[in-house]
Parts: structure tokens; C-alpha cells; sequence
């Protein structure tokens, strides 16, 4: 049994102000533990690395984009943070189908050598084409709780002077990734991704796959629509600025408390 594994779940969104506008999606996200990568691509018929296949990955279209490996990557950023590593590295994100897939979150799990998780990496893409991460260290816990501050544009109806709550139950039987939103008077926006797991196999490839239309009509379709939704209810656009000169932001106590 492999350590990567399928999740059919549902994504949410419901903005609070200043005009509510919610949205409920059932997607499917592949936990990928990044040694494992081959082995799948060589076992399973219907998904491929690198590959046109009804399912597939590429590690080219995360981290900075390089033919590097995505875990020296991440272990780079890990031990420049001076966090510690040497464990499993595994991300949960939506693949490619039949060649089609974008990510607005991918959230890659960290762990030490001893196997306890020691950060949560969250890779951010706006539909610009730009990619921020937030590297924050994270106490093996069932439950794990974090927060930062907004650094990066993503959608052009939120204003960037906003904060993230994190809620984090890690991969197991379920997973559950909350993300809230928050301006200077409270929350402005709740997002979440709840999903049980399912073992990596042909079948289940194929009946997720038949399952949920929203992945092969394409998520970027449905972000621009429920975009010209909430820009009809009188939402204003705001304006985009340059994206930050670094790639990851390291997320400390520190940091939290400047």
C-alpha cells in the first residue's frame, strides 16, 4: 500500500462581506509522498509523471518550476529556515486531467526524520500565472493551528491588507485543510477542503474521475465564473501589485508579532 493516497471531498467558500457570495464544489486531491512518485507512474496505468494520462502530475508546474526534484526543493527551503527534515515530504493537491490542472492551493507536509511533521509549505497560484509560498513550522499535533499574514494577491476582489487562520487536520483516514480570512473588524472570507481517504488505485482513479465533471471541465473555468458572479453583485476589483521579490515567505513567531 502506498504511503500517497486519493481524496474525493468537498471545497467551500463563503465570503461574509462585504457581499456574501458562497460556493460548494465535490473535487478530488491526490496526496503525493514525493518518493514515491516513480513507483506510482510505474504501477499505475491511469495516472503518469510527466506524462499525458487520464491522471497525471508535474512536478515542473510547482516550486520554482525546475527540473530540480521537488523535495531538495522543499528540503532546501526547510533547512534555510532552519527547520528540521530528513522525513517524508508529501503534497496535497489536485492533479491533471487529461493534461488540464491548476492548483490555487497546494500544501506540501514536512517531516523530520523521526516522522513527525515539523512544517506545513502552502503553495499559493493566482490565475496570473504567479506562485507565492508560506513556509510555517508546525508542532505534530492531530489538529494543527497557524497563521500569517496575506502576502501575495490571489483574487482581485480581496484587498491584500488581510490575514490567514489555518486549520490543518494532516493526512490520515481524512483530511481537512481550513483556511479563514481575516481584515482589522473580523472574518471576511471561510474556505475549507474536507475529504476521506481512498487507496491509490486504478479504480478509484477512474470512479473519481467519473465522478466529479468540475475536474475535467477545469477549475480555472469555474474560478472565472464564480468570479463574473461576484463582480455582478457589485463587487469593485482591486488593483493588482508587483508580486513579492521572494519566492517563500518564512513564517515565524517573530514574524506574527512584528
Amino acid at each position: 500500500m502506498f504511503a500517497s493516497g486519493l481524496y474525493p471531498g468537498v471545497v467551500t467558500h463563503a465570503r461574509l462581506k462585504p457581499r456574501k457570495h458562497a460556493l460548494r464544489y465535490r473535487i478530488f486531491m491526490l496526496l503525493l509522498d514525493l518518493d514515491e512518485l516513480e513507483v506510482l507512474d510505474r504501477t499505475l496505468k491511469l495516472f503518469s509523471l510527466k506524462r499525458f494520462n487520464l491522471v497525471s502530475f508535474d512536478p515542473t508546474a510547482h516550486g520554482d518550476g525546475s527540473d530540480m526534484p521537488l523535495k531538495t526543493q522543499v528540503e532546501t527551503q526547510l533547512a534555510a529556515a532552519g527547520i528540521a527534515r530528513g522525513g517524508p515530504v508529501r503534497m496535497l493537491a489536485m492533479p491533471r486531467i487529461l493534461g488540464l490542472g491548476f492548483n490555487p492551493i497546494t500544501v506540501f507536509f514536512c517531516h523530520r526524520a523521526d516522522g513527525a511533521l515539523s512544517a506545513i509549505l502552502y503553495e499559493v497560484n493566482n490565475t496570473f500565472g504567479e506562485r507565492h509560498s508560506y513556509l510555517i513550522p508546525a508542532d505534530d499535533a492531530p489538529l494543527v493551528k497557524q497563521a500569517c499574514e496575506k502576502g501575495f494577491y490571489v483574487s482581485p476582489f480581496m484587498d491584500m491588507d488581510l490575514s490567514y487562520a489555518f486549520r490543518i487536520r494532516p493526512p490520515g483516514d481524512q483530511v481537512q485543510v481550513l483556511v479563514d480570512v481575516d481584515d482589522a473588524e473580523g472574518r471576511v472570507l471561510a474556505t475549507g477542503f474536507v475529504a476521506a481517504r481512498q487507496n491509490l488505485t486504478d479504480g478509484a482513479l477512474f470512479r473519481a474521475w467519473l465522478s466529479h465533471p468540475l475536474m475535467t471541465v477545469g477549475v480555472v473555468a469555474a474560478i472565472h465564473w464564480e468570479a463574473l458572479r461576484i463582480w455582478l453583485k457589485g463587487e469593485k476589483v482591486r488593483q493588482r501589485p508587483a508580486k513579492p521579490g521572494w519566492s517563500v515567505t518564512v513564517v515565524t513567531p517573530a514574524s506574527l508579532a512584528a
